[in-house]
C-alpha cells in the first residue's frame, strides 16, 4: 500500500509542478515535513511520478499499430512530433475517428503516451503530440521537462496543437470526426481547441484544465464537452459552475463532474499521491463512452 502524505505536501507539489517555485524552494518546503524517519529525498520520491508502475498498455502491445509521426506546423514552431496509435485489428482501409491526447506541462511523458494507447484500444486512432518538439522533445525527466516547457513560445505551441488536430482530422484513414482530451495544461488546450475549431471538433474532454471565461468564446463551441475536476482541486472545482452555466446559456451539449476528495491530477496513476483509483476509473469510463457517442 502506498504511504499517503499530508495534504500540504500534495499542495506544495502542485505549486511546484505548475511553475510556482523552484526545485530548491520545493525541496526546502519538503524538508519541513521530514519527520518520522522520512527524509526530504524520500518524500520527494513519493511525490514524483513513477511511470513504470503506471503503465497499463505496453509500447509493444500487439493489439496496436504505433508509429512516430511529424506534423507540419507552419504557424507554430515548424513541426510537432507525436505518437500515432490505432488498433492493429482495423483493416488497412478502415477509417477511424480520431482523438488528440494533450499532455500536462511536462511534455509527452510515458503516462500520456499510455493514455493514447488505452484510447486506441477502444477503437480510435489517437495522436499524442509533444509540445516540447521545438526544444528537443520530452527529455525523459519531468523536472527537466518542466524547465523546457517554460522555454517554448506559448502561442506557437498552441498553433502546434491546432496543426496536430487538423492534420489528424484530414488523414485519409480518419472518418473526419475528431475529439480531444487533455490533462492539466492539456485540459486547457482541449477547451481552447473547442473554442477555436467550432464544428470541426466533435467532442472535447478536458481533465482539470483551465476553462474559458469569455461568453463570446464559449458561444463558438460546437463540440460536446465533458469536464472532469477533483473536489480537492478547489480553484478549478469552484470555477466549474460558472463554465457550466455559460455552456448551458450557449446551448452547448455538455456534462461535468467534480469527484469528491480527488486531487488535481487524480487520473495520473504514475503519481501515487494524487492518483484516485475510483475517480480515475469512473472518469475514464465516462470519457470513453462520451467519445463513442459523439465520434460515432
Amino acid at each position: 500500500m502506498v504511504q499517503k502524505l499530508p495534504q500540504p505536501l500534495i499542495d506544495l507539489y502542485n505549486v511546484y509542478i505548475h511553475g510556482g517555485m523552484s526545485r530548491r524552494e520545493f525541496m526546502e518546503g519538503v524538508e519541513k515535513f521530514a519527520v518520522g524517519g522520512l527524509t526530504a529525498a524520500a518524500i520527494a520520491d513519493l511525490l514524483m511520478p513513477n511511470y513504470a508502475l503506471g503503465e497499463v498498455v505496453p509500447k509493444n502491445d500487439s493489439r496496436l499499430k504505433i508509429e512516430a509521426v511529424t506534423v507540419p506546423s507552419p504557424n507554430g514552431n515548424g513541426t510537432i512530433k507525436g505518437v500515432l496509435a490505432r488498433p492493429s485489428s482495423a483493416a488497412a482501409n478502415a477509417k477511424l475517428a480520431g482523438i488528440l491526447v494533450v499532455h500536462e506541462n511536462r511534455g509527452l511523458n510515458p503516462h500520456i503516451e499510455d493514455i493514447g494507447r488505452r484510447l486506441a484500444l477502444e477503437g480510435f486512432m489517437t495522436l499524442a503530440p509533444d509540445g516540447l518538439t521545438s526544444v528537443g522533445g520530452y527529455p525523459g525527466d519531468d523536472t527537466q521537462g518542466g524547465t523546457l516547457f517554460s522555454q517554448v513560445n506559448q502561442p506557437k505551441m498552441a498553433e502546434d496543437f491546432f496543426a496536430a488536430a487538423t492534420w489528424l482530422k484530414a488523414r485519409p484513414d480518419c472518418t473526419g470526426k475528431i475529439g480531444v482530451t487533455g490533462f492539466c495544461y492539456g485540459g486547457g488546450v482541449s477547451n481552447n481547441l473547442a473554442v477555436r475549431m467550432g464544428a470541426d471538433l466533435a467532442a472535447a474532454v478536458p481533465f482539470y484544465g483551465q476553462m474559458p471565461t469569455n461568453a463570446a468564446d464559449i458561444e463558438k463551441i460546437k463540440a460536446a464537452v465533458l469536464v472532469h475536476h477533483g473536489g480537492a482541486d478547489t480553484r478549478l472545482a469552484n470555477a466549474w459552475p460558472a463554465y457550466d452555466a455559460a455552456l448551458t446559456a450557449a446551448k452547448v451539449t455538455h456534462e461535468g463532474y467534480v469527484y469528491e476528495g480527488a486531487q488535481h491530477g487524480f487520473n495520473n496513476d504514475a503519481t501515487a499521491q494524487r492518483y484516485n483509483e475510483a475517480a480515475s476509473k469512473l472518469a475514464m469510463q465516462r470519457t470513453v463512452a462520451w467519445f463513442k457517442k459523439y465520434l460515432a
